[in-house]
C-alpha cells in the first residue's frame, strides 16, 4: 500500500508540472499580440486632406515600439511581448529621399502581460535606470524612388546606427511604409541576439528558457511637420522593485505558474492603409 500511495504522489506531481504549466499558457495567458503589419488595400482619407511628401515628420499617436521573444516554460512554448507608445523622432524628406532621420523609444515605460517579467526587465535584463532608451538614427539616405499605385505598400532598407544598453552598432532595418493623405505609417523589425548587445540571456534557470535572440520590433505613426517633445513616467517603485527567486519573468525568467494577471497588451491589428502619391 505504501509504494502504491508514492506512485500516485508521484503522478500527481508530475500531472502539476506538467499540466499546470500548460494550462498557464494556453489558457491563462493567451495568445501574444501580433506582430505589427500595413493590411493591403484601404482608402483615402475622407475629407481628401493631403500634404506634400517634402519636410519633416514627426512620430505621432498610435506609434508603438517593443519585443518579441520565444520562450518555454516547463516544456510550453510561448511568445513574451512587451511594448510602449512612448516614443519620438522625426524623419525630413526631400523629393522622393528620406535625408535624415532619428528614433527613440523610453523603455522605463515598456511594459507587457506579466509585472513579474517587466520588473526582470526593467533591472537584471536592461537596466533601464541607467539605460532608460533605445535609439536609432538613420546613416545613409533613402531613396524610395517613385511612389507605388494606391494601395501598395513600400519596401526599403534603413542603414544607421542602434544604441541599446549601452551598446551602438551599425544595423539595416527592413521597413514597410504607407502613404495616404496626411499620415505615414512604417512598420520594421529586426533579429537582436543578446550577447550581441551585452544583453544578458532572459532564461531564469529552473522555471523558463528563452532564445538567444528575439525582435525588435515598431510601428512609426508619422504626422507632416515638427512634434512636440514626448514625455514619459517610468514605472512605480512597486512596479520597479527587484524580482525575488520565484519572480523573474521571460524575458528574464518568464512567469511564475501563480500570481497569474490577465493580460493588458494592446492589440495592434492596423486598419487597411493605402500608399498615395502625396
Amino acid at each position: 500500500m505504501r509504494g502504491t500511495r508514492w506512485i500516485l504522489v508521484a503522478a500527481i506531481v508530475l500531472v502539476l508540472a506538467v499540466g499546470g504549466p500548460f494550462v498557464y499558457v494556453h489558457f491563462i495567458q493567451g495568445s501574444a499580440p501580433a506582430a505589427f503589419r500595413l493590411s493591403a488595400g484601404g482608402t483615402a482619407s475622407s475629407d481628401g486632406e493631403s500634404v506634400p511628401l517634402d519636410g519633416t515628420w514627426s512620430v505621432g499617436p498610435g506609434s508603438q515600439a517593443g519585443y518579441r521573444v520565444g520562450e518555454v516554460l516547463v516544456g510550453q512554448k510561448s511568445t513574451a511581448v512587451g511594448r510602449t507608445d512612448a516614443v519620438s523622432g522625426d524623419v525630413v524628406i526631400k523629393g522622393t529621399t528620406v535625408e535624415s532621420g532619428s528614433f527613440t523609444a523610453d523603455v522605463r515605460s515598456l511594459k507587457s502581460e506579466q509585472p513579474s517579467r517587466d520588473r526582470a526587465f526593467h533591472h537584471r535584463i536592461m537596466q533601464t535606470s541607467t539605460y532608460p532608451s533605445v535609439t536609432f538614427e538613420l546613416s545613409k539616405a533613402v531613396d524610395f524612388g517613385k511612389p507605388p499605385a494606391n494601395g501598395v505598400a513600400k519596401k526599403v532598407q534603413a542603414t544607421g546606427k542602434l544604441t541599446m544598453r549601452g551598446t551602438t552598432k551599425p544595423v539595416t532595418i527592413p521597413l514597410t511604409a504607407d502613404h495616404t493623405g496626411t499620415t505615414i505609417r512604417v512598420v520594421g523589425s529586426l533579429d537582436v541576439v543578446f550577447a550581441d548587445w551585452g544583453i544578458p540571456n532572459p532564461s531564469f534557470a529552473g522555471l523558463v528558457t528563452t532564445e538567444d535572440h528575439g525582435v525588435l520590433e515598431f510601428l512609426l505613426n508619422l504626422k507632416h511637420g515638427a512634434g512636440a517633445p514626448t514625455t514619459t513616467t517610468p514605472p512605480s517603485e512597486s512596479e520597479e522593485a527587484p524580482a525575488g527567486p520565484s519572480g523573474g519573468g521571460g524575458p528574464g525568467g518568464g512567469p511564475p505558474p501563480g500570481g497569474m494577471t490577465p493580460p493588458t497588451v494592446t492589440p495592434t491589428t492596423l486598419a487597411p492603409l493605402e500608399l498615395g502619391s502625396g
